[in-house]
């Protein structure tokens, strides 16, 4: 099932095991069984610690394999062939459940194990899907510490009949005990906040506790984890509060413009910011969200556990999302048929028809991708002229299941009242109205700032959203600067945003070192 060389790396984590774990398997006369026994079969042969046991008797879902720790009762499964985006996973199941170190703040594993269950999570998840992993390893993570926590990762493509009796149209999709619980990207730190409800506020009240900093940075992209590196650099008080590392590059697939890296992913480029950022000073907060920003004697950053945090100087990074249509139905099916990332939600719609919204690069890229797995696709641009580049523009048009529709303003996404069934759009040349049916809609319209909590304080902003910013980062708040997507640099780049906030860094640390002149000469004034 393995070639040598992954043997090889996996032998290697093998070694690491403490306790015995036992792989359980169901398995039935598919194709897939047969790949996860030779799976199986592999990671036994590598090591003393590991046996198999065949449960199908007692299973109704096959393919699946569990890896369960014995001694403490620990079950992790895999419903499906756990490789691709998904491969990591099953190894740091191995390595957490036979006794190898988590890699988790401690009061974050001991807040886990205090949990009362039951808890059996479920976590439906495209094996193309780059956010579903993390949210598959937080899960495993807490069911390798408390035995009280179940979770099974089940691949939507294999399980059709769940995926369609659970109306599952967009992973990561994550029930608790039978029930929906999330949708989308999720930290273990926000799984934790849902399921313990004293949380929040013993969070808040840890934050609010924190001194103030001389640079604060939020948001963790390019941008953010550039200028948090830059300061820490500058041997200055450095932290950084965002939502989640990466930001958006998380979810990116291909990128192949990051100059001296010929060809890389979204998170293997996010873990190597976070890794670069933690080899410095700077107070990571993740799982955050920032609510408003002012500034008294310090610049204030609120966030919405109620926590306030302090700093001489900010640094506002905080990036852009995908743009909604905002036409009746798109928030209705929202995860029912409406998704905005072709590479994780496409596999779902294999052998059905979609649309897509938009046809600029994002958007035909999307229909070339899903032109793979779907029966058909429709692209509906709204102007006269897709916006594409050329030579993404005639691989569309040389596909047989792709049909491009111009001067097509979409007015509504149907359905029926469970998922998405359909759309109507507007000839813009004739006002005619015509409807398509379909089983999704995937919108690819451009990106909009996450800038909301900063509307009606001192930060200027365009008519857009965008943060106004000169040369050097600064806004029009004293104190206050901004790099990256969110401001009104034209160009929404990786490599941009991380110069943008070095730039930014730099420019906050001129900053902070005129102001401490500044107050030197004002003490100095006042004892004359």
């Amino acid at each position: 099932m393995l070639d040598a060389k992954i043997k090889q790396q996996l032998d290697s984590y093998l070694q690491n095991l403490q306790r015995p774990i036992e792989l359980r398997l169901a398995l039935d006369n598919s194709e897939k069984s047969a790949e996860l026994q030779g799976l199986a079969r592999d990671i036994d042969a590598l090591s003393d610690k590991v046996s198999i046991t065949d449960i199908s008797n007692g299973s109704e879902r096959k393919p699946q394999m569990q890896v369960v720790n014995p001694e403490l009762g620990s079950n992790i499964a895999f419903a499906g062939l756990p490789m691709g985006h998904e491969f990591t996973s099953l190894v740091l199941s191995l390595l957490h459940s036979g006794g190898h170190p988590i890699k988790q703040d401690e009061a974050l594993l001991a807040q886990i194990r205090d949990l009362s269950g039951p808890l059996h999570f479920e976590t439906y998840v495209s094996l193309s899907c780059q956010t579903c992993p993390g949210v598959v390893q937080a899960l495993n993570v807490m069911a390798a510490v408390n035995p009280n926590i179940t979770h099974t990762m089940i691949d939507g493509s294999l399980f059709q009949d769940e995926v369609n009796e659970r109306n599952v149209m967009a992973v990561p999709s994550v029930f608790v005990n039978g029930e929906p619980f999330s949708q989308g990207a999720i930290s273990l730190e926000n799984i934790l906040k849902k399921v313990d409800s004293g949380a929040a506020q013993r969070e808040a009240e840890v934050l609010s506790e924190k001194g103030p900093y001389d640079m604060l940075v939020v948001g963790a992209g390019p941008a953010g984890a550039s200028a948090a590196i830059y300061s820490a650099r500058k041997g200055i008080r450095t932290g950084i509060v965002a939502e989640r590392m990466g930001g958006q590059v998380a979810d990116t697939v291909g990128i192949e413009n990051f100059i001296s890296v010929k060809a890389t992913e979204g998170p293997k480029l996010v873990a190597g910011l976070e890794t670069h950022v933690r080899d410095y000073d700077v107070d990571v907060m993740t799982s955050q969200r920032v609510t408003s920003l002012k500034r008294n004697k310090l610049v204030e950053i609120e966030l919405d556990n109620g926590a306030v945090l302090k700093s001489r100087s900010v640094i506002l990074s905080t990036g852009a999302r995908w743009r909604q249509l905002g036409v009746p139905g798109e928030e209705q099916y929202r995860g029912s048929g409406v998704a905005y990332c072709p590479h994780c939600d496409g596999p779902l719609f294999k052998g059905k028809k979609v649309a897509v919204i938009g046809g600029g690069n994002s958007g035909i890229e999307a229909a070339i991708d899903l032109a793979n797995i779907v029966e058909h696709v429709t692209v509906l641009e709204f102007d006269a002229s897709l916006r594409a580049d050329e030579v993404l523009q005639k691989k569309a048009r040389s596909m047989d299941n792709i049909d491009i529709i111009l001067n097509a303003q979409t007015t509504e996404i149907t359905g029926d009242g469970k998922r998405v069934n359909g759309l109507t759009y507007k000839e813009r040349t004739s006002d005619t109205l015509k409807t398509i049916e379909l089983a999704g809609v995937f919108v690819q319209i451009g990106l909009v700032p996450n800038t909301e909590f900063l509307q009606g304080s001192e930060v200027e902003l365009t008519g857009r959203g965008e943060i106004i910013i000169q040369s050097n980062g600064s806004t029009t708040m004293p104190g206050v600067f901004a790099a990256g997507d969110a401001t009104t640099e034209p160009f929404k780049q990786i490599i941009i945003a991380m110069g943008g906030g070095a730039t930014a860094a730099l420019g906050a640390f001129d900053y902070l070192m005129r102001e401490s002149v500044s107050d030197d000469e004002s003490a100095d004034s006042r004892a004359a």
